[in-house]
């Protein structure tokens, strides 16, 4: 499930660019300013291009939470052996955040249209092969084309809405707007992946990718711009190379770790390999690369460098929040899948309001305060909800403390991006959508897999002197209290971020 919020399952593997940092102090020319040389990014309509930026963003998150209840159907169909279910959903993921960083580089080089449209192809394609797939090897391999295409389909979105809505008060209220449109996506995914699966088939899981593919396809080619005046340059290929794959080396080592000890060979080895490649594009990046894919400079940005890592401890939040509290309610209090879905309903839509409530506060308060809060959000919430265990109550024992969480998630998730996308030439809007993008989904993967094994740590030790759910209670509220501990470093770390927006 993605960061942004929803609903999940346990097979769920996890789940505003703003120039404002404080009110503005000066009088000078925005630094959103389109260049010279760089074409108008929109032709149609704002409120199409928002529409469409939103739509997209609700698509790839949607299809990152869609699969999971249609799994033992296709598990039934096709024939997988023990572990292959699991690949369904993460040769999606894995795609999806090894090649983000390309994805948006290739946005600033090749338009934003004409990257959008490719990933939106490409994305519906895959569904098309995924749904009349026969095989468990041509499921997963469209589930990795898919990933490939929503890689270049989300670090578009954010470009398109950081180039097109440049004053203030309107581009904030459009990343309130994407930043709910996720959280509806990853709610809408666990109901709809049901109803599909259990009314139709779960091949139309895949298959409804392929209409809307087409629609959000027309809706791009009439409302962005397909022309860029400024020079091409060339993609920078041993950064490309080196960066995906060292990206998708580290992500697939970390999701192994679930199965297999920090210390496997099956771990250790992807992990290392992850590493030395990224060392690698770094220095590529750093020496020798003439138009690297990555500028290393914009980490000269305090926001980026500071935002980007805020992200990164985000994403063990976001899990924290939404894959072990679904895991609390199945193992712990014992409802179904329905049920827990049922259950962080009230917390997902407490998210998309205030996530839309956050875009209408940033150009007033600034960034720091809204993080702050958030993070005071997530330090109590979690911290309450460490208390429960198996004779507590749903009210108090999980609605409560999950719906202060939420308040936490709607004002950080968008601020955070605002944050890490401010004062970013416009040229540079698409790479540094991949980079945020990258960051939070890799501090998705390492969270889920850390905080994975810190519960299971806690749970042994518990084991045989207490009931099995009172023991994977203890593991659940070790976790939520490293995420209560995460909440307040966010809360700190927004005091390294600039006090104000230039421009």
């Amino acid at each position: 499930m993605s960061t942004t919020g929803g609903s999940g399952s346990p097979d769920t593997h996890r789940e505003f660019a703003s120039s404002l940092q404080e009110p503005p102090v000066t009088s000078e020319p925005s630094a959103n300013t389109l260049p010279r040389g760089h074409a108008e990014a929109r032709t149609g309509p704002a409120w199409m291009v928002l529409a469409l930026a939103c739509a997209c963003q609700f698509m790839v998150i949607l299809d990152s939470s869609i699969v999971n209840v249609a799994l033992p159907s296709v598990d039934r169909d096709l024939g997988f052996t023990t572990a292959g279910p699991a690949w369904v959903v993460n040769g999606y993921l894995l795609a999806f955040g090894g090649f983000m960083l390309l994805g948006g580089r290739a946005a600033d080089l090749f338009g934003h249209r004409r990257t959008l449209t490719a990933g939106l192809s490409l994305f519906s394609v895959a569904s098309l092969v995924a749904g009349l797939a026969t095989t468990a090897e041509v499921l997963v391999a469209a589930r990795v084309a898919q990933g490939m295409g929503a890689a270049l389909l989300a670090p578009a979105t954010l470009a398109v809405i950081n180039t097109v809505f440049t004053e203030g008060r309107e581009r904030a209220r459009a990343f309130g707007a994407w930043s709910a449109a996720g959280g509806v996506g990853g709610l809408v995914g666990a109901v709809a992946g049901g109803a599909l699966t259990t009314g139709l088939s779960w091949r139309w899981v895949f298959l409804i990718n392929v209409p809307i593919g087409a629609i959000l396809i027309a809706t791009a080619m009439m409302s962005l711009s397909g022309t860029r005046t400024g020079r091409r340059e060339p993609l920078d290929l041993t950064g490309a190379v080196t960066g995906t794959a060292g990206l998708a080396a580290l992500i697939y080592g970390v999701m192994r770790s679930t199965d297999h000890g920090w210390t496997s060979p099956p771990v250790v080895g992807p992990l290392m390999a992850g590493l030395l490649l990224l060392a690698v594009f770094t220095v590529v990046e750093a020496r020798f690369a003439t138009r690297p894919m990555t500028p290393l400079r914009l980490f000269r940005i305090r926001g980026v460098a500071v935002g980007s890592g805020m992200l990164l401890l985000f994403g063990g939040i976001a899990i924290a929040m939404w894959y072990f509290t679904s895991l609390f309610l199945q193992n712990v209090l014992g409802y179904d899948a329905l049920e827990t879905g049922l259950g962080q309903t009230p917390a997902a839509v407490t998210f998309m309001a205030i996530a839309r409530w956050a875009a209408a506060l940033l150009p007033r308060t600034g960034v720091r305060l809204l993080l702050q809060v958030g993070g005071g959000c997530f330090l109590a919430g979690f911290g309450w909800l460490s208390q429960a265990h198996a004779g507590s109550g749903y009210l108090t024992g999980v609605l409560g403390p999950t719906l202060l969480i939420a308040v936490g998630i709607g004002l950080t998730f968008p601020t955070l991006m605002a944050a890490t996308t401010a004062d970013v030439p416009e040229n540079d809007a698409g790479t540094i959508g991949g980079m945020a993008q990258t960051a939070n989904q890799v501090g998705g993967s390492i969270g889920l897999a850390v905080l994975a094994t810190i519960a299971g740590t806690a749970t042994r030790t518990e084991t045989g002197g207490t009931s099995p759910a009172d023991a994977l209670a203890v593991g659940y509220d070790r976790v939520f209290l490293v995420a209560a501990g995460l909440g307040l470093a966010i809360a700190l770390a927004a005091l390294l971020l600039p006090r104000h927006r230039r421009g």
